[in-house]
């Protein structure tokens, strides 16, 4: 299991922490870095597509990131002086937040999420160099050896890509 880390707000010219409007939003945000994602999801490079869990919320949701550079390998071929990002990898950037969230629900720290199905996968905009991929997962069933999400991604509050992310449960 992975260590949450607290982040707190600060602002750039005092560094003391920003103060909250809402007392509901007082709590600090809890964060997972690369290195616990790392612990969490079999993914290596170039095929780990989260950089940081920037909210979770156990047994419910992840918000994540995905800085996209253009020395990504696919850019090469995809396409040559129009480079955009592959839907299909949108897809498993959500669904490797997806994975987060499932492997944090009790019983299931031990096991390996692979695509079972998705559904109603629309992409909005491409996503490019430069971008910054926000990534949000919302858990709508968990059951012993299947899970369901809804998957959001977003570049600059637009719309990417959305859809439903189906996953069967298997044992590492």
């Amino acid at each position: 299991m992975s260590t949450l880390t607290e982040d707190t707000k600060t602002n750039s010219t005092d560094q003391s922490p920003e103060p909250s409007a809402d007392p509901a939003n007082s709590a600090p945000s809890q964060i997972l870095m690369i290195e616990d994602i790392q612990k969490l999801l079999p993914h290596r490079y170039p095929f780990l597509l989260v950089d940081r869990i920037i909210e979770f919320v156990p047994n419910k949701s992840a918000t994540g990131i995905k800085n996209v550079t253009f020395n990504e390998p696919f850019f090469q071929g995809h396409f040559p002086n129009h480079p955009i990002m592959p839907g299909v990898l949108i897809v498993e950037a959500m669904a490797q937040v997806g994975g987060i969230v499932l492997r944090h629900l009790p019983g299931m720290e031990d096991q390996l999420s692979l695509f079972a199905g998705i559904d109603k996968v629309r992409f909005r905009r491409p996503v490019v160099p430069g971008d910054r991929l926000t990534i949000t997962t919302e858990l709508l069933v968990a059951r012993k050896r299947f899970g369901k999400m809804q998957g959001r991604a977003e570049v600059d509050g637009q719309l990417a890509c959305e859809g439903e992310l189906m996953f069967s449960l298997v044992n590492l």
